[in-house]
């Protein structure tokens, strides 16, 4: 007998105001054509005043709860995946446990920027394989739109805010590649590269700071780096490119996002696209993009899916599961 972590459900939310494209005319020199033909890109959610991250959290985690058919006594653990928390601390995934009612197990946020996802599901996975626990909730969320340069049209018209979550659970395998949950991960970073992701402020500089970013610096290392993070986790499987079923990736561009299918040798078909309805809700976007693409009858049960993001750091990683 083998335990793998299962994806019991799945859920997601996003805030009520849409902002579509043609909102920016009027902020800062672009157009609708022109954030479509660089992003794919058309509308994002942004979050109202006074709505945090872990409101947003809360509401994709009962949504998966619902889904799962599991009550939230029956939680162990939440992981939340996000950089832009409520509080510098506590950590936005006890707000969450505190708004769930969850008064058993235990609660904290990872931060990896856009890979954040990836990291929180490889140690969710790590958890639940040595008996730390059981069931476990996996929350992305984000809102970025607090640390947006809304003067920056290179970067404003990229991010939105939403979250999004998956319950985890213990189930039993043979060890094989057909077992149901989490087969294989693959993590990386590297700091060098700060400088052309970040956000310049923070709690020990004494200011809030906004993102910056190297847009084709970012380019250059994301579809490099994403389709040999995929790569990677496939081969530790036991699995190829072929055996593939969807890629659900991070949502930051669709170039990237095609650029990458075509290293991986996979047809846009296999790939579940959500960047044009959300943009680029970092860590949010993979539970975002897998909730979506189960609704719409994409993701089955038997399903192989790859997610794979980067991330200011930068960090990198992907996870290679069996729906």
């Amino acid at each position: 007998m083998t335990i793998r972590a299962v994806v019991r459900g799945t859920g997601h939310y996003l805030p009520e105001r849409v902002m579509e494209n043609a909102e920016f005319e009027q902020l800062v020199d672009t157009s609708d054509e022109w954030i479509r033909s660089r992003s794919g890109i058309e509308r994002r959610h942004i979050v109202a005043e006074g709505q945090t991250t872990s409101d947003l959290a809360t509401r994709a985690a009962r949504a998966a709860l619902a889904d799962a058919g599991v009550e939230v006594d029956d939680v162990d653990a939440i992981i939340l995946a996000t950089s832009t928390p409520d509080f510098t601390f506590p950590s936005a995934a006890t707000m969450v446990q505190r708004e769930l009612g969850m008064t058993r197990g235990f609660a904290f946020d990872v931060q990896a920027v856009c890979a954040g996802y990836v990291y929180a599901l490889t140690t969710a996975n790590a958890m639940i394989l040595t008996g730390q626990a059981r069931r476990v909730l996996v929350i992305g969320a984000e809102t970025f739109s607090r640390i947006i340069d809304w003067t920056d049209r290179a970067t404003c018209v990229l991010f939105g805010d939403g979250a999004g979550a998956v319950l985890l659970e213990a189930g039993e395998g043979d060890g094989s590649t057909a077992d149901r949950g989490i087969l294989a991960a693959d993590l990386n970073s590297d700091g060098r590269h700060k400088d052309i992701l970040h956000v310049d402020g923070g709690v020990s500089t004494g200011t809030t700071g906004h993102l910056k970013m190297e847009g084709r610096e970012v380019f250059r290392h994301a579809v490099e780096k994403l389709a040999q993070t995929a790569h990677l986790s496939l081969e530790k499987a036991g699995l190829g490119a072929e055996d593939i079923d969807w890629v659900v990736p991070h949502q930051a561009n669709i170039r990237i996002i095609q650029a990458t299918a075509k290293k991986l040798g996979l047809s846009m078909d296999k790939v579940v696209v959500t960047v044009q309805d959300h943009g680029n809700t970092s860590a949010a976007s993979i539970p975002l993009a897998l909730s979506v693409g189960r609704a719409r009858g994409q993701i089955k049960k038997g399903d192989l899916v790859v997610t794979e993001a980067i991330g200011g750091g930068l960090a990198w990683g992907s996870v290679v599961l069996r729906w």
